[in-house]
């Protein structure tokens, strides 16, 4: 008994039958020859084995205790002679396999500043730094990101924070990182060729009278050459130098770093400028004599220094990195046109850009900056500190020029809020160093409403802006610049200065030797378009000389300012609800490769988690939880729409579309069997089992032929409609009826016609395949989040809403998961495969059709759509229109508020279904969710 209940506790892991079952299993004859080589290679390896060393003590460390000595350890002769040998072996090992000393052994010498600033040097060389680096890097969360390294959100808990400096005080962000692209040539010549990239229909242009005066920023999109409404390059803001009697002009455009390439890539196109002017060094580091003369102290980093020249202590440092460290200082950064003459220069990082959001930001610059005072002599002759603006102050023209752009800056004190200014208002100036006036403690700029509240200037500024010749700087001239740059007075001299003051802590006056900055001042008008929150976010952007960074940025905090990062600045763009660059751009390059990192982020998030713990995507009714099919969307609501046929245009509007030469209209026809847009449990019960695979044959066909074309999809399958006229008009059409004659009064106070045939078909049948930027709004409750869909509402669901005020939104019924057997297969496959080749020492390979249904069901994951991407519009039970691109609860709005793209076949479509007071009512619906949660769709222009 005992000796049974034995073998029954042993399981499946032991004995089988004992004896007996080894005596079954032993063979009746060996091969000789076979059995030899096999028990050889066996010997090997136990002989291996003995002769491996397996643990890792020393010679003397083996020996028995009482036989140890202390000495053993470094002196192999005290070893017993039949071991010595070993040990010298082990000590020669000992030696080669000796790590190498890092030549920074403790923090006193790593922190060194000669040696600090050589390490900041070598770590600049990959990934740019701005000036404020080393601040947000102890401050921020860091992340690389278009060649920069950029402060993302405060590593503090600061979201409210942020919203409310926003909002009633003064929000700063370094905005360095956007690059600055120079064009000089001839006025005529550059406006010949800019408009070809820019259309009047979408709003400014470069030929804006009143931006190319040089009074008033600009901002405009830019497209491929003669290629407009498609290949979008992507939004840009200009500025022009104000007129200075010659005959070329300076244009700045600065656009966002990921689309930088293809926007200059465009401008040396159009301008034919192939060969580079010359050679430009922005010198952004030390000369090669002074680099030698610091390469022996920076190599012998760990050792005792040394004074190696005469000067000792006053000896050069190694120069900090100062503008883009990542310059091949042998490449050109200028190209020349040799049929018109002109330049496109990339100022990348030459000219510093800091942006100040609130209604208190004038309140900081006044407080921070002063104009600086004239001076008519130099205050050395061996240096060329200031030595421009000496001459500057020499002409009388000039210095009334600076009196009055000093007398406006001044103004700005008495102003409430940087909205109340013209939008894109510039002002240039001239200002002293701010290190100068920091105050002793952290303080809150205020405005003096007192000073200036009954001022007639004040108001007068108000009403016509600054005037034209005030928008003057000289940070246009590139030679001032560089000498600002360079005659800067460092940190360590100016603390001397300070540390011998006669009292401690007074106002350190350096009189003609104190440096002039000169700078540039743009207004940033906030949110324009809508009725609600005007003016919200607005602010001031200053343009500073490289540099200078950290002397105006460490002012700026001393005034109470908080600062951002690249998240608040999304959320800024989210509260004005304007598109964020490059996240809402989908029809540019950058914009898809945003798509594309995004997806494969969030797909590797979810492939993190287990099966149990993660969203069945299928089962939810969610086609694409983590990228936006864009392409397809427009697709397949152009190919509805010519199914049903309510749209079909007559032959006048087909002639129209053609004569107007639009390369969207009518495209190639395809025949596909869609749903009926017809609302009831029927049209449910058949769009919830063609997501289960009971689609017919055909329809299958087709809509694998989609998705198949979706992947090669470019640019061109889809556009976004960004023509100001149609979206004014579409806006119109998108508000409800609040009360008897509400829509009579909206549309004439607007300009606009009422909705029909004559006036939507147009339209539809000129951009077949576009999306609109909308605004959703929730009636109640909810959250909507990244890739929420925008579906359209039934009869039924409007009828509910009408009756039941507190009705949230209805619910998507279950799918079926389609794939779970397709991944079951094959997770029990590998589960074979695996006890196969755990059985057999040497197995055979896999059979041929085991091979393909392993290469069939390789991309299969649980929880998302494996195969090509049906019908996306009458997948689930109520029509998509379109996908929420950023959406969060708004701070501002006290309720759920998301962005995103809807297709404007099926918006047009909506609106024309809806009754009068249910215009623009949509359904949201999370990815992860199976609620359709009710919202107001708006278009601001």
């Amino acid at each position: 008994k005992g000796q049974n209940r034995g073998e029954r506790g042993r399981g499946r892991g032991g004995w089988q039958g004992g004896c007996q079952s080894v005596s079954e299993e032993m063979p009746k004859y060996i091969t000789v020859s076979t059995f030899a080589q096999a028990r050889a290679a066996e010997i090997n390896a136990m002989l291996k084995a003995v002769a491996q060393k397996s643990s890792n003590s020393l010679v003397f460390q083996t020996l028995p205790r009482h036989m140890r000595r202390r000495a053993m350890s470094h002196n192999i002769k005290r070893l017993p002679r039949r071991l010595q040998e070993v040990a010298r072996k082990e000590a020669e090992k000992a030696v080669h396999q000796k790590k190498e000393q890092s030549k920074t052994k403790c923090r006193k010498a790593r922190r060194r500043h000669i040696n600090l600033v050589a390490e900041f040097n070598r770590r600049q060389r990959k990934n740019i730094w701005l000036e404020t680096h080393v601040w947000h890097a102890k401050r921020f969360h860091m992340v690389k990101k278009w060649g920069y390294c950029l402060g993302n959100s405060p590593t503090e808990k600061s979201y409210r924070a942020c919203y409310r400096a926003m909002t009633k005080h003064c929000l700063l962000q370094d905005l360095s990182y956007y690059c600055c692209l120079e064009l000089t040539g001839k006025e005529n010549e550059l406006l010949k060729q800019l408009a070809r990239i820019c259309s009047i229909d979408t709003g400014l242009t470069f030929e804006e009278a009143c931006c190319l005066s040089g009074r008033f920023e600009g901002s405009l999109n830019l497209y491929r050459a003669d290629h407009y409404p498609k290949d979008m390059l992507g939004p840009v803001t200009f500025l022009w130098k104000p007129r200075d009697g010659s005959e070329n002009r300076q244009l700045w455009i600065w656009v966002h770093p990921a689309l930088k390439q293809d926007i200059l890539r465009e401008l040396k196109a159009i301008f034919q400028c192939s060969e580079p002017e010359e050679i430009y060094i922005p010198e952004p580091v030390a000369t090669s004599i002074q680099e030698e003369k610091r390469m022996d102290v920076v190599l012998t980093l760990g050792k005792k220094r040394k004074k190696e020249d005469k000067e000792g202590e006053k000896s050069v440092p190694v120069k900090k990195i100062i503008g883009d460290g990542t310059r091949d200082p042998f490449q050109s950064y200028s190209w020349i046109s040799q049929t018109t003459g002109t330049v496109i220069s990339d100022k990348t990082m030459e000219i510093l850009r800091y942006r100040l959001i609130g209604p208190l930001s004038h309140s900081v610059l006044t407080e921070t900056l002063k104009a600086a005072s004239l001076q008519t002599e130099m205050a050395d002759s061996e240096t060329e500190l200031n030595n421009w603006w000496v001459e500057n102050c020499k002409d009388s023209e000039k210095v009334s020029l600076h009196q009055r752009q000093s007398a406006i800056f001044e103004l700005l004190e008495g102003i409430s809020s940087p909205s109340e200014m013209p939008p894109g208002t510039i002002l240039g100036l001239t200002v002293g160093d701010p290190r100068v006036n920091l105050p002793k403690k952290k303080t809150k700029a205020m405005p003096d409403f007192e000073k200036y509240q009954d001022n007639d200037k004040v108001r007068q500024l108000y009403l016509e802006g600054v005037p034209v010749d005030c928008a003057h700087s000289f940070i246009w001239d590139q030679d001032i610049c560089k000498n600002v740059t360079e005659n800067k007075i460092s940190e360590q001299d100016l603390n001397h200065m300070r540390a011998q003051l006669l009292v401690p802590g007074s106002h350190l006056d350096l009189g003609p030797c104190e440096s002039k900055i000169p700078i540039l001042l743009v207004q940033q008008p906030g949110k324009m378009a809508g009725e609600d929150r005007p003016g919200w976010g607005s602010g001031w952007d200053i343009y500073l000389p490289k540099g200078w960074g950290m002397a105006f940025w460490i002012p700026f905090i001393y005034r109470g300012v908080r600062v951002g990062g690249l998240q608040e600045a999304l959320k800024h763009s989210e509260y004005q609800r304007t598109p964020h660059t490059p996240n809402d751009f989908p029809d540019c390059q950058a914009g898809m490769q945003f798509a594309k990192e995004l997806e494969t982020s969030l797909l590797e998030k979810f492939k993190r988690r287990p099966p149990a713990k993660r969203a069945n995507y299928v089962k939810l009714g969610t086609l694409s939880p983590f990228v936006c099919p864009w392409g397809q969307l427009t697709k397949n609501w152009e190919v509805r729409m010519k199914a049903s046929g309510e749209f079909i245009p007559s032959s006048p509007h087909r002639e129209r579309c053609a004569t107007e030469g639009h390369s969207f209209c009518y495209p190639k026809e395809e025949v596909v069997k869609e749903a009926s847009p017809k609302t009831g449990e029927a049209e449910e019960t058949m769009e919830i089992t063609s997501s289960e695979g009971a689609l017919k044959t055909e329809d299958v066909t087709d809509t694998q032929d989609f998705g198949e074309r979706d992947e090669t999809m470019t640019t061109n399958d889809f556009i976004v409609l960004r023509s100001e006229k149609l979206l004014m008009q579409l806006s119109a059409w998108c508000y409800p009826t609040a009360g008897r004659d509400r829509r009579v009064r909206l549309v004439s106070r607007l300009g606009q016609k009422d909705m029909t045939e004559d006036m939507f078909l147009p339209i539809l049948m000129s951009y077949p395949r576009a999306l609109v930027w909308v605004n959703l709004s929730l009636l109640r409750k909810g959250n909507p989040e990244l890739h929420a869909m925008i579906c359209i509402p039934t009869e039924d669901d409007l009828l509910h809403l009408s009756k039941d005020k507190l009705f949230c939104g209805p619910q998507e019924p279950k799918h079926r998961d389609i794939f779970k057997h397709k991944v079951q297969k094959l997770k029990e496959e590998k589960k074979k495969k695996k006890k196969d080749n755990t059985k057999a020492l040497e197995g055979d390979p896999p059979s041929i059709p085991d091979k393909e249904i392993t290469e069939e069901h390789e991309d299969l994951i649980l929880g998302l759509w494996s195969d090509a991407l049906p019908d996306v519009t009458s997948h689930c039970s109520r029509t998509l229109l379109g996908y929420v691109t950023r959406g969060d609860f708004s701070l501002a709005a006290g309720c759920g508020e998301a962005l995103g793209f809807v297709s404007l076949t099926g918006l047009l479509y909506m609106l024309h279904k809806q009754p009068a007071d249910k215009k623009g009512l949509v359904l949201l619906r999370t990815p992860a969710s199976l609620q359709y949660r009710f919202a107001r769709l708006n278009i601001e222009v």
